[in-house]
């Protein structure tokens, strides 16, 4: 099969280009990576219309971001992307580790049975930058978006924020009611506003690279702590799409980038890994990386989302579907605000459930490193005798970093969701992302996001104004039951336009309805 080919998206000459005129947009999205793509389709779907600006006119060189978890997959569904990506990538759910040659244990990371999408499909970030700006295009009346233009100034003012954009044909400016700052890890919206991160930087450089070749290797992450063919160190194999697998070395913190990126260095690495069959590199690239974020996400009018707000290392696929999970939280507040169903108070919600989840990444992104590169003698003995206990305890291996792969934050403890004390099933608290489940003739959350939703499994609460969905016991499947009922024969679920679960009831007023719904709107 072909490898990817990049083809340039067509630059079109803006209007206001070289003049004294100026864009209007409710949204100004810079960056045109999967967040600003993402936050334009989750807008369009809302109603509201952006601008995107980016100063490429290609899709992303290399894989780059490749492992999209189960909620980000079910996200990018509720945008029309889910079917499609599903179909492309390829999925998995097996995690191996290996120390040396023996094989540590391996993990199931859905081994439920019974939910739309998978825990896992690995595809390349092209392929999901390509299929994103195609979704836009079937907006054409709510996104408008515009290569190889470069915002190269921003300011705020009390009713909105404008930009200076630098094109091909001439700069002007463009005023807007809000500006979404996409614009990856070397934001320079955020060098602009002369914000940095807070965090901790790793030393440690990793070789990264794509290799084209034929393997009947399984569709599993194989990761491996002091291999044979890498002596002292870690690697880590991912296959995707089009024959392509992804391999990443660690080469220790005194590594020279330009030197090991050189083919003379990078082809025996390679060849000592898969052994002895044709391969073909497609794309090489050697990095450090930090575990970071901004003090606040939120500035005013200037929002920052993905990567230009949190920044952290590549195992453990947190940093893509992070980013994705903003997207989600943040558009139906921003649409709701810009409508005037709520204040700008609900934007600092956004603020509190993903800084909450940052930290909860950058916590264990941190961990797993520490694990992967110990520097000390006692480091170095702990994770020698951790990793010969997992082969046979469970608990050693809750202690093994590198197997503990993104999972969607709660906001349970955000002060934005009712407090749960109800005895339903955990899996489902207030908080959570509402769980997937065989429902009628599809899946239950297709019909869940985009407006706050009561579901109503056995129970009819006096309160209107919310859409609801009555549930008989005779359409609930044994899975829907277990994930939402438990025990109970009812129950009533508030959830928020982004599918996650606001407040839950056993038998609620329409005061406690009402409450909740405040709540979620930040009202209170």
């Amino acid at each position: 099969m072909a490898r990817y080919h990049t083809e340039p998206f067509p630059y079109v000459k803006p209007r206001e280009a070289g003049t004294s005129g100026r864009a209007r947009t409710p949204v100004l999205i810079v960056g045109a990576g999967p967040i600003g793509l993402a936050a334009a389709v989750d807008l369009a779907m809302r109603g509201v219309k952006s601008i995107v600006v980016d100063d490429n006119n290609a899709v992303s060189t290399g894989s780059r971001a490749i492992c999209w978890a189960k909620r980000t997959l079910e996200i990018f569904d509720r945008l029309g992307l889910g079917d499609r990506m599903v179909a492309k990538g390829v999925t998995w759910k097996i995690g191996r580790l290996f120390h040396g040659k023996k094989e540590v244990y391996h993990f199931d990371l859905l081994p439920e049975a019974r939910h739309k999408m998978p825990a896992f499909i690995n595809l390349q970030q092209y392929y999901v930058e390509q299929y994103l700006v195609e979704r836009c295009a079937d907006f054409p009346e709510f996104i408008d978006l515009r290569w190889k233009s470069k915002a190269v100034a921003v300011a705020q003012e009390s009713a909105g924020a404008s930009a200076v954009i630098e094109t091909p044909d001439g700069s002007y400016g463009m005023d807007a009611g809000y500006i979404l700052a996409c614009d990856g890890a070397r934001s320079t919206i955020r060098t602009m506003m002369g914000l940095d991160f807070e965090g901790r930087v790793f030393e440690e450089r990793f070789l990264i690279c794509d290799i084209e070749m034929q393997a009947g290797f399984p569709s599993e992450r194989w990761f491996w702590f002091e291999p044979p063919f890498h002596a002292g160190e870690s690697a880590l194999l991912h296959k995707q799409p089009d024959n392509i697998y992804r391999i990443d070395l660690q080469l220790g913190p005194d590594a020279d980038p330009q030197e090991e990126a050189k083919p003379e260095r990078v082809i025996p690495r390679i060849k000592a890994m898969v052994g002895d069959r044709p391969f073909e590199i497609s794309w090489t690239s050697v990095y450090s990386f930090q575990c970071r974020r901004l003090q606040r996400f939120v500035h005013d009018r200037v929002i920052f989302v993905g990567d230009s707000a949190h920044v952290v290392s590549p195992f453990g696929a947190r940093g893509g579907n992070g980013g994705i999970q903003d997207v989600d939280n943040l558009c139906w507040k921003l649409a709701a605000v810009l409508r005037g169903g709520a204040d700008q108070r609900l934007l600092e919600s956004y603020n509190a459930e993903r800084v909450h989840a940052a930290d909860e990444n950058i916590h264990n992104s941190a961990r797993t490193t520490t694990f992967m590169t110990p520097k000390s003698g006692f480091e170095k003995s702990l994770r020698a005798n951790v990793l010969k206990l997992a082969v046979d305890h469970g608990f050693a291996r809750r202690l093994v970093n590198s197997g503990r792969l993104s999972a969607p934050s709660s906001y349970t403890n955000c002060g934005h969701v009712v407090r749960d004390e109800t005895p339903l099933p955990e899996i489902s608290r207030a908080g959570s992302a509402a769980v997937d489940a065989p429902f009628r003739d599809g899946w239950f959350l297709n019909h869940l996001g985009g407006t706050f939703t009561l579901l109503c499994f056995n129970s009819t609460p006096a309160h209107s104004g919310i859409d609801r969905i009555s549930i008989a016991h005779s359409e609930t499947s044994p899975e829907l039951r277990a994930r939402y009922l438990g025990a109970h024969a009812s129950a009533v679920y508030l959830v928020r336009p982004d599918q996650h679960i606001a407040a839950r009831w056993l038998s609620p007023s329409g005061d406690d309805i009402s409450q909740a719904l405040n709540a979620a709107m930040g009202r209170q």
